[in-house]
């Protein structure tokens, strides 16, 4: 079924009024994707209980509503990880390799 980015608490928490709006949160993963060169098929956001993304084999990405209130750094740790699994389905060295040289590249690229 597809990669689940498990939950782990992070004492990081931002104020609600930091928190980013859904559709802003969702501009976020489209550009992205464009970045990444990969399509998802559909983006959504809902409470999820033991992890804070998934993505399915048909390329549909499901985000824990809770990330909205995470650290902008930490949400495009867990974009770029599930937007990856549209290009490598599992967490190989190829997924690791190109996932550090995502996070690792400057954003104006």
């Amino acid at each position: 079924e597809g990669c689940r980015m498990k939950k782990t608490t992070t004492s990081d928490w931002m104020p609600l009024e930091e928190s980013v709006p859904v559709d802003l949160f969702k501009a976020e993963v489209q550009a992205w994707a464009q970045r990444l060169e990969v399509t998802p098929r559909e983006i959504h956001l809902r409470p999820l209980k033991r992890k804070w993304a998934s993505c399915s084999s048909r390329g549909r990405l499901t985000f824990d509503i809770e990330l909205l209130r995470q650290p902008a750094a930490f949400r495009r740790e867990v974009i770029v990880h599930e937007l990856l699994h549209l290009k490598v389905p599992n967490h190989g060295p190829l997924f690791k390799a190109l996932l550090k040289a995502y996070l690792e590249s400057p954003s104006e690229l």
